[in-house]
């Protein structure tokens, strides 16, 4: 996403300070009243909801660069919870200035609503892969999804990305047991289709796991559109 410089600047003006908050905090809780929006400066964050059992279904993982809370920024309450994966560094959307700046720059009102839009299209791919795609391929594009993000913002290459995901937060993500998951990786690593190990995905053949799970890279177009 490329913002003109001018929209860049205003988007700075709507952000806070930089703050730091330790793995483990939440930055958001599902409920809260006039919940504040972020945007993830360092760091990993995950959102989740939490069920009545208490368990967990985690909805998405945040990387740097993803903003926080702006989906259900306009509902009363926050409809989800986020929080901090590992240790990381957040600056908070001052929401009071947010129609005045959308009003001065169009473009930067285009840019979040474009990033929630792409946010949203990974959250239906989410939902198709926990009702419809087996262990196998759900995870399978799930590290696939994360590769490509981290590419875009720089942090990864074609073929390997550091991953802080635990096996734990890795299977709520993908709604399985944590023993399913490393049968699932297992398999996946004796057919030298990727490898997750010490914190590192390896993608040891990229383009047959793209075939095997149907992965669309166009979801994941970083290319905003013009606005007139």
């Amino acid at each position: 996403m490329q913002l003109k410089p001018e929209d860049a600047a205003a988007l700075e003006k709507l952000q806070g300070p930089r703050t730091l908050v330790s793995a483990g905090k939440e930055i958001v809780y599902e409920g809260q009243h006039r919940h504040a929006a972020y945007v993830l400066r360092e760091g990993w964050a995950y959102s989740y909801k939490r069920l009545h059992d208490g368990a967990r279904q985690i909805i998405d993982v945040q990387i740097p660069g993803d903003f926080l809370g702006v989906r259900s920024l306009l509902l009363r309450t926050s409809d989800q919870s986020f929080v901090a994966l590992t240790d990381i560094e957040v600056s908070r959307i001052n929401t009071e200035r947010l129609w005045e700046i959308f009003h001065g720059t169009p473009r930067l009102a285009l840019a979040l609503l474009w990033a929630a839009s792409r946010d949203g299209a990974m959250v239906v791919e989410h939902l198709v892969s926990i009702g419809r795609r087996d262990a196998l391929t759900r995870t399978a594009h799930f590290l696939l999804e994360l590769g490509v993000r981290m590419k875009l913002i720089g942090r990864g290459t074609a073929d390997s990305y550091s991953c802080p995901l635990s096996q734990s937060i890795l299977a709520d993500a993908l709604g399985l047991t944590a023993i399913h998951l490393n049968r699932v990786l297992r398999q996946l690593r004796e057919a030298n289709l990727l490898v997750f190990r010490e914190g590192v995905v390896t993608f040891l053949d990229r383009e047959a796991l793209a075939e095997i799970t149907g992965f669309d890279f166009t979801y994941l177009d970083q290319n905003m559109p013009a606005s007139k």
